[in-house]
């Protein structure tokens, strides 16, 4: 249809005009739809099976939501419940989760359709020269307007669908980001107070080597004064005790350390944890699963999170590509519009209208493939970083399992070899009773059983260090609900 016959068609009732404007619309949408052409599409890169990161078709196990009640420690419980509720970390989570829904909910507002109040008044002089004629021009006139407008712009390509889609897609990653960074706050703090309990552990020791080596300096004091040791002896005894304090200093340092750091975790002032106090007594060994399977890549809040957003990026895609497609959009208003506010109200001031419109870009030179490929781009990057969360997902949760079964066997070959020690500080003890040795040997024989003191509580803050890691390997107990 020409523009002459688009003039004619003004003689036709209102209905018909309005269902010809219309047929003309969609049949252009229809007709240049295929004008704009992407071009290839480029290979897109494929998300990483389970199988493909050597995850065993079988499930892992249960993790519990709130796995670190299985460590046994009413402190640690209360100190985990206290970061989830005060750490600010988490109120920023849950920040970006708000404004995501703000975003989805603003895509989903704009695809429908929108209606609007008008009201304006107005005084103007209109010129007497211009193009309205006499007797406004020259004059003063008050004039009003009351109209409502709608306006809708009909998803006839997928667009809007799919840029609600992407909108929804961030949004469920910022949630199962927001529940990860909690167990990732749990296992920090757990993780932390092992830490401070080995470090106690470890200056028990060192405060039993310390008294070790007092009563030595002192019986090589007496030896020396009887004329059976030397000046050398002596020496050696003496400058054994300013390392062991050394030793105890650094420890002190790092126990207080230590509590800063699970104090910030709960989200309290550094100092408010200066007299805790755990034991590696106090923690029990949680069980663990025998193998790593399939359903990791569901327990994961991270790897769970990557997927939503190689979905976001997938309708990204579909957004661009709709590009390259008519946009139509529909408009209409009706209201009232007079010179002189004492007319606004009146019947005869009434107007009302349609206009809808068409827009398809026919040449860009370039700029919508290139926005289209970008789009495919950015999909591939999301798809990239999946895969590397999957394979590293699946390495942690290796990795925690072959360190545990590593330390497993470690800690029976460590307790035999403390028993050992002991056995043997006990023998000199008792040939020192009976009168068949000195004391300085039943003081030797403590050093090799304070080194193996030390390394069992270093071995069992491992293993639950180990232990941790794992549960935190394993999602912590996260499930997309």
């Amino acid at each position: 249809m020409n523009m002459l016959n688009l003039h004619n068609s003004a003689s036709a009732p209102g209905g018909v005009r309005l269902a010809c404007l219309l047929a003309l619309v969609g049949g252009l949408a229809l007709g240049l739809s295929g004008c704009a052409s992407t071009g290839d599409a480029p290979t897109a890169l494929t998300m990483k099976a389970p199988a493909d990161a050597g995850l065993a078709p079988t499930d892992t196990g249960v993790v519990a939501a709130r796995w670190w009640l299985a460590l046994g420690d009413p402190r640690l419980n209360a100190l985990v419940d206290q970061a989830l509720a005060n750490q600010p970390s988490l109120a920023v989570a849950q920040a970006r989760v708000q404004r995501a829904q703000a975003l989805a909910g603003l895509t989903d507002a704009v695809s429908g359709p929108q209606v609007g109040l008008q009201v304006d008044v107005a005084r103007q002089r209109y010129t007497a020269n211009g193009l309205v004629p006499k007797p406004v021009a020259g004059s003063v006139y008050d004039s009003g307007t009351l109209q409502v407008g709608a306006s809708w712009s009909p998803d006839f390509f997928g667009q809007h669908a799919a840029e609600l889609a992407a909108a929804l897609g961030q949004v469920k990653a910022a949630q199962v980001e927001a529940s990860g960074a909690a167990q990732w706050l749990a296992a920090q703090v757990a993780r932390s107070y092992v830490g401070l309990a080995r470090l106690q552990a470890q200056r028990e020791v060192s405060e039993a080597a310390l008294a070790q080596r007092q009563a030595m300096l002192a019986l090589t004091r007496q030896r020396v004064a009887a004329g059976l040791d030397t000046q050398v002896e002596l020496t050696q005894a003496d400058g054994a005790l300013p390392d062991t304090r050394n030793q105890l200093a650094q420890l002190d340092e790092q126990i207080t350390l230590a509590r800063h750091q699970l104090a910030t975790l709960t989200g309290q002032a550094p100092g408010a944890l200066a007299t805790l106090s755990p034991t590696l007594a106090g923690l029990t060994l949680p069980a663990v699963p025998e193998q790593v399977g399939a359903d990791l890549l569901g327990r994961r809040p991270d790897v769970v999170a990557a997927r939503w957003r190689v979905e976001a990026a997938q309708q990204d895609v579909a957004v661009a590509r709709a590009q390259f497609y008519p946009n139509v959009n529909l408009t209409a208003f009706v209201g009232l519009n007079a010179l002189g506010l004492d007319n606004v109200l009146q019947g005869s001031s009434r107007q009302m209208g349609v206009a809808p419109a068409l827009r398809l870009p026919l040449f860009d030179g370039g700029r919508l493939r290139a926005q289209w490929q970008g789009r495919q781009a950015e999909r591939d990057v999301a798809v990239a970083q999946y895969n590397g969360l999957v394979l590293d997902a699946a390495r942690e949760a290796a990795d925690s399992l072959s360190t545990l079964h590593s330390l497993q066997l470690q800690q029976r070959e460590q307790a035999a070899a403390l028993a050992s020690a002991e056995r043997a500080h006990e023998l000199a003890r008792q040939r020192y009773a009976a009168g068949l040795g000195n004391y300085l040997i039943v003081l030797s024989t403590e050093s090799p059983l304070l080194a193996q003191r030390r390394l069992a509580a270093d071995l069992q803050a491992r293993q639950l260090d180990a232990r941790i890691a794992l549960m935190k390997a394993l999602g912590g107990g996260w499930s997309d609900s």
